[in-house]
């Protein structure tokens, strides 16, 4: 009879405890993977252990979508890009100037990445048309890098929609020394 109270005892409220200690020191000390290798721990244990693990986890904390967009008072397609931003939760700071190459030179936009208009996004330089979606992935990676570019005026990308057209198009990163890379590429349709 001791024997069976000594097992409930272990069961219902030793391990859960010791369990979570051993939980505790493994995420402190980022060694988790030991757990994997405790023979006494019970499959429904480790699955409990890991719903406890997810369940506990710090929620990230929202980036800021912010972005100054600046563009020729003329050009509507970057209407289009600032509308697409909005509508993928950017706030926009909409910034018309007649003299956008000025805006380019101040931040080192490259020539051969140019295009109609140039944001600045938490720090980086955005110029083009450049989708919402590659923005968001740039400011969760944070790149060391200048900004992104889509060159020139690719049909298809947002703000430049022509039906169901589409040409393939490059984002590309750039950064204080003009080195370029591919970010993402888009095939045509």
């Amino acid at each position: 009879m001791l024997h069976k109270q000594f097992i409930y005892c272990w069961q219902k409220l030793l391990l859960p405890i010791l369990s979570r200690a051993v939980l505790t020191i493994c995420l402190t000390t980022g060694v988790l993977g030991i757990l994997g290798s405790t023979a006494s721990m019970s499959n429904a244990q480790l699955v409990s252990t890991t719903k406890h693990i997810q369940d506990k986890q710090i929620p990230s904390k929202p980036i800021a979508l912010n972005a100054t967009v600046y563009h020729s008072p003329d050009c509507n397609c970057c209407g289009g890009w600032i509308d697409h931003l909005k509508t993928q939760g950017f706030q926009i700071t909409d910034f018309p100037t007649p003299d956008i190459e000025k805006v380019k030179q101040k931040y080192n936009v490259p020539d051969n990445l140019s295009s109609c208009h140039t944001a600045i996004v938490n720090g980086y330089v955005i110029e083009g048309h450049v989708p919402a979606n590659d923005i968001k992935r740039l400011l969760q990676e944070k790149p060391n890098v200048a900004g992104l570019s889509i060159p020139q005026m690719p049909v298809g990308t947002p703000g430049m929609e022509i039906g169901n057209q589409k040409d393939p198009f490059t984002v590309f990163t750039f950064d204080r020394n003009n080195s370029v890379a591919v970010f993402n590429k888009y095939p045509s349709s």
